[in-house]
């Protein structure tokens, strides 16, 4: 394919061509930077390639060739939700009253961005069923680290010591326990039941007066609606503790189901991911932490409250537990999650969680005879299916097929999570996929299932039309080439 043609990277080029003599040279001497500014001043020039202008360009347009994004093609990685969001957010966020901005400005001069913040917690304490919320996380995990640092704050206002227990779900997301473990607590883990969900008999077990929470989410990393959950989180309740709402998965229940309702106390969302900034890359993120009263005080400080016409912030918190990121967190996502949801409204809101339970449901009944399911429990916003019909058979790996994937034009899917499935495929193709896009991805997979059965070391060398194939990918990821 073209546009995996080798180009010389920026730094194997030599020097300038005639191409890129569009300013004459300099006629003026130059100044000896060195002796204005002394040994703060380089002596000699950064190893900067000296080339032409359009070899420039197109090293950073090959650069960006060889990425896979949202806006090329479906990106079904479950339990990521990479989504294509609106670009006219992007515009929002950048008018000048909120990008040029500065976190030090004095609350009067910025009413409008604490007013859209204000009016932000009280629209996500309607969606969640919360009573109020910090916008100072950075992203999901840094928000569950806030949500269990509530936790633990509110048993020690009350001198409940001996709880040093996190209960978390054997489905659970990787980030669930590590965070538990940063926050001192011990991880006592609870097996699913045969149906996929929460085995009630294990949490009884699990249960203790050691205990200071649970973590769950809802709908769990197997895409499916844990139909206990009110006897779940007052099972935690009457034992003690309190329950905690990952809310990775919350586009799949949008104004259908709210944790609050549910029974957590409280609860983090990833808007970068539900409400409206393309995900992946490293950021920009924002995982709001939203908590119901009897935690409110111990949230970080500061907060935005409404003094009669006007809007400040509330520094003045005397059980707060501190701060968990500098000032009021990621302003400008949260400016885009405050555009999408004025955008959506309740009703679209609704749509949303509707549209990803319909395209994932859609794909799942496409697929489901050619790749194993290993719950028969209806599934929402995402599925797992396994490898194991293929490995059987031919001796094809979840690795083949997701390596095959990549030469349909598509980035595979979530490949070996959760843990509690083997050789895990898990699918999550938002509510923003076109039928058109499902069902060529539908495709793909079912042409590779046969493709498994009459030629499997077509897989297993796959991918061909991508510039590496199979690396080591173990060695990879310690010793990286960065050039070439």
């Amino acid at each position: 394919m073209a546009m995996y043609k080798h180009t010389p990277l920026i730094f194997e080029l030599e020097s300038k061509s005639k191409a890129g003599q569009y300013i004459r040279p300099n006629d003026v001497p130059s100044p000896n930077f060195y002796e204005w500014f002394g040994k703060d001043y380089r002596s000699e020039a950064p190893a900067i390639p000296d080339v032409d202008e359009i070899s420039v360009v197109r090293h950073y347009t090959n650069l960006s060739n060889k990425n896979y994004h949202v806006e090329i093609g479906t990106y079904p990685l479950g339990s990521c939700t990479m989504k294509y969001n609106p670009k006219v957010n992007e515009d929002l966020a950048g008018l000048p009253g909120f990008a040029a901005t500065h976190p030090l400005q004095p609350d009067e001069t910025v009413q409008g961005n604490l007013e859209l913040l204000y009016n932000l917690e009280q629209q996500l304490n309607d969606v969640t069923g919360m009573d109020a919320f910090t916008f100072q996380p950075a992203a999901g995990a840094h928000g569950e680290l806030t949500g269990l640092l509530l936790i633990k704050a509110y048993h020690e206002d009350r001198g409940d010591d001996k709880r040093t227990v996190m209960i978390i779900p054997d489905a659970a997301h990787g980030t669930n326990p590590a965070t538990a473990a940063m926050v001192g607590y011990t991880v006592r883990e609870v097996k699913s039941s045969p149906d996929g969900m929460v085995d009630l008999a294990e949490l009884e077990k699990a249960l203790g007066d050691d205990v200071a929470g649970l973590m769950l989410t809802n709908p769990n990393t197997l895409g499916i609606y844990e139909k206990n959950i009110e006897k779940i989180t007052s099972m935690v309740h009457d034992a003690g503790g309190l329950c905690y709402y990952d809310g990775a998965n919350i586009n799949a229940v949008l104004m259908h189901a709210r944790p609050g309702d549910m029974g957590f106390d409280c609860v983090h969302l990833n808007v970068h991911k539900s409400f409206s900034t393309p995900h992946g890359g490293g950021g920009p993120g924002a995982g709001p932490v939203g908590c119901k009263s009897h935690l409110e005080p111990y949230l970080p400080r500061p907060v935005v409250r409404k003094e009669e016409d006007k809007f400040v912030l509330d520094y003045d918190r005397p059980k707060t537990f501190g701060k968990v990121r500098s000032f009021i967190g990621s302003f400008s996502v949260l400016v885009k999650t405050y555009a999408y949801i004025l955008r959506n409204g309740e009703k679209g809101l609704y749509e949303v969680a509707e549209g990803a339970v319909a395209n994932s449901t859609y794909l799942r009944e496409r697929l489901k005879g050619a790749y194993r399911v290993p719950f028969d429990t209806p599934t929402m916003h995402e599925f797992v299916m396994t490898d194991e019909w293929q490995e059987k058979e031919s001796g094809v790996t979840t690795l083949d097929i997701a390596k095959r994937l990549i030469d349909f034009g598509f980035h595979p899917p979530t490949i070996y999570f959760p843990l509690v499935v083997s050789g895990a495929m898990m699918l999550e193709p938002t509510e923003t996929e076109t039928w058109r896009d499902l069902d060529q991805l539908a495709d793909a997979f079912l042409k590779i299932a046969k493709e498994a059965k009459e030629d499997p070391q077509l897989l297993k060398d796959a991918p061909h039309d991508t510039p590496i194939s199979r690396p080591d990918e173990t060695r990879a990821a310690r010793e990286p080439i960065l050039a070439g």
